[in-house]
């Protein structure tokens, strides 16, 4: 384990909303993501720091602070704005791992930048930082069929998940983490080359 005195050069943000109610929702895949870098790296993500709870660790050769903010995710811009300040992070070294309705469950797909598709939480952090000028990872975890309106849409992504489905977007979550890395470590052609 490093010490927290290294400062970090990277930001690693996994989406969630906090709370046992939330956790194996559709909502919470990047909390997943964040569960599986806890696993690999050996670390706890659990310092209260900028209104999320925080870690710093050693990721192919570079220092990130992994990230699961608190503030519920439609205020997830307010935790990562705070951090990318503290620690002057160009948003290009901001990576967020978020879940992504337009994508099946077991499809991810990584982003230099782009907008927030429908997504509050990332367009929280557009707005917060500034700029959509940031990577994304973003797991699939499907969509209610037919689509349906926004209630049905939130029902979908915080209601209880078939066990199969689950381990899917687990699954994915899981190949995210390590997508984090190889973009961090190889650059974004090779992530999205490897992984998309």
């Amino acid at each position: 384990m490093f010490g927290t005195s290294q400062k970090p050069a990277w930001l690693i943000v996994c989406l969630g909303n906090p709370g046992t109610k939330y956790a194996k929702t559709r909502h919470n895949a990047g909390f997943m993501a964040a569960d599986a870098m806890e696993r690999e790296y050996g670390v706890k993500i659990n310092k209260l720091k900028f209104k999320a709870l925080t870690a710093i660790c050693q990721i192919g050769g570079e220092t990130a602070l992994l990230m699961k903010p608190q503030t519920y995710m439609n205020l997830s811009g307010e935790a990562v704005g705070e951090a990318a300040r503290f620690y002057k992070i160009d948003p290009s070294h901001i990576i967020v791992v978020s879940d992504e309705m337009s994508l099946a469950a077991g499809k991810m797909r990584i982003r230099r930048k782009g907008s927030a598709g429908g997504h509050n939480g990332l367009k929280n952090i557009i707005a917060h930082l500034g700029t959509d000028e940031f990577p994304r990872i973003r797991i699939g975890v499907g969509a209610p069929a037919p689509a349906g309106d926004g209630d049905e849409r939130i029902d979908w992504v915080i209601g209880s998940v078939p066990q199969s489905e689950l381990k899917l977007i687990e699954e994915t979550a899981a190949k995210a983490a390590e997508a984090c890395a190889v973009y961090m470590k190889d650059g974004p052609e090779q992530a999205m080359n490897r992984y998309n």
